[in-house]
């Protein structure tokens, strides 16, 4: 049986310490960031997702994570959502939408497919730090989130890794989005229930 020595301990009491410490960091970035996201740009974003015909997400790393969850919520609300790069992810036309996640906005293969959607006639929203970045300038809908870039390190914006920030707040925003329209909505919870996979 392993003994637990004064040094374990003490490690445990600092990790406790670290952990609540940083437990506030974060949630005070969040709040201070997420309570700058313009609700003029979340509006436009919206309406952008209601008049699509089907509206297809991309992201790279973890921002594409973010994506997918938010496909999911609005798969559950009845729209019609596909990611981009899963083999049934069909060909974007006109009256789709392509809703892009990029913290630079120079993401390559987000900025290649905002860029493909639009030659397609298809509309592009984007989630972005950078406004003035090529995946802002072919969107007909930019959030802007005023995170630190996954670059800025050492940057007053930021005490967190990388992107983590932006990825943070991408995440509540879409969330937030996803609740606006299910009020909209106003479906039952069931009626969201019966969406939700059965094959997992």
């Amino acid at each position: 049986m392993s003994v637990i020595t004064e040094t374990d301990r003490a490690a445990h009491a600092d990790t406790s310490r670290a952990f609540i410490h940083n437990r506030i960091l974060v949630q005070d970035e969040i709040r201070e960031v997420f309570q700058r996201v313009d609700p003029a740009q979340v509006a436009s974003l919206v309406t952008e997702l209601r008049l699509a015909d089907r509206i297809f997400v991309t992201g790279a790393g973890r921002s594409g994570l973010v994506l997918k969850m938010a496909a999911m919520r609005l798969m559950h609300l009845g729209l019609t959502v596909h990611v981009v790069g899963e083999t049934t992810a069909p060909a974007i036309r006109p009256g789709d939408l392509l809703l892009a996640a990029s913290g630079s906005g120079t993401t390559a293969g987000v900025v290649k497919a905002a860029e493909t959607a639009a030659g397609q006639g298809a509309r592009v929203a984007a989630y972005t730090t950078n406004t003035g970045s090529p995946l802002a300038a072919v969107a007909a809908a930019v959030v802007l989130i005023p995170a630190a870039q996954k670059t800025d390190h050492g940057t007053a914006v930021s005490r967190q890794y990388s992107g983590s920030l932006f990825e943070q707040v991408l995440f509540a925003t879409t969330e937030a989005v996803f609740q606006s329209l299910w009020d909209e909505d106003a479906a039952a919870p069931e009626e969201l229930w019966e969406r939700h996979a059965n094959l997992e």
